[in-house]
């Protein structure tokens, strides 16, 4: 898109209630829980969005979000052994199964977060079942550094955690982001 889309078109949804979000966060983790005891021998990428705000789906947060799903598609080609996507007013959702190894498939799903700007708005989680349960591949743990804030360039969590930026101000950068890459 070449124009500068408004906050008001981006965020064009339904608003959410924290409620809300901590029942999908709930119904998230007993899907990974299901999945990864259906498929033990594999790997499970979960997809989510990162969007400040009362309103997390609309019909351009959910083009941002196919576009992301549709690259890792074609980057897991040949190594997807199950799939689902779920939209929400919570946010869009996919679950992916892999043959891949975690650590392998985690790898990929950093590339995808810090090599395209849509990617940066987005969670892909990478899940291996560990004693009966979900554990998460950090970062970290491959020796990648921590995600930076679209923002400051700080670290996000931090950023996150102190509320250093406003909403309005994270849903402007944000709008900016997807009228630049859609």
């Amino acid at each position: 898109m070449s124009e500068q889309l408004s906050v008001p078109t981006v965020f064009d949804g339904p608003q959410v209630t924290l409620e809300d979000m901590l029942a999908a966060r709930e119904d998230r983790s007993r899907k990974q829980t299901e999945l990864l005891k259906t498929y033990k021998s594999h790997s499970l990428l979960c997809a989510t969005m990162n969007i400040p705000g009362p309103i997390k789906n609309s019909v351009l947060l959910s083009r941002a979000f196919e576009r992301v799903i549709k690259q890792v598609k074609g980057t897991l080609a040949g190594h997807i052994n199950f799939e689902k996507e779920i939209v929400k007013k919570t946010g869009c959702e996919y679950y992916l199964i892999s043959d891949l190894a975690a650590n392998d498939l985690k790898k990929s799903m950093i590339e995808i977060e810090t090599s395209t700007p849509l990617g940066r708005l987005m969670d892909l989680d990478v899940l291996q079942l560990i004693e009966n349960y979900p554990k998460p591949i950090s970062r970290q743990e491959l020796g990648f550094p921590k995600r930076r804030c679209f923002i400051c360039q700080g670290e996000a969590k931090s950023c996150a955690r102190s509320r250093k930026h406003n909403v309005e101000t994270m849903q402007a950068k944000l709008a900016q982001i997807i009228s630049e890459n859609l």
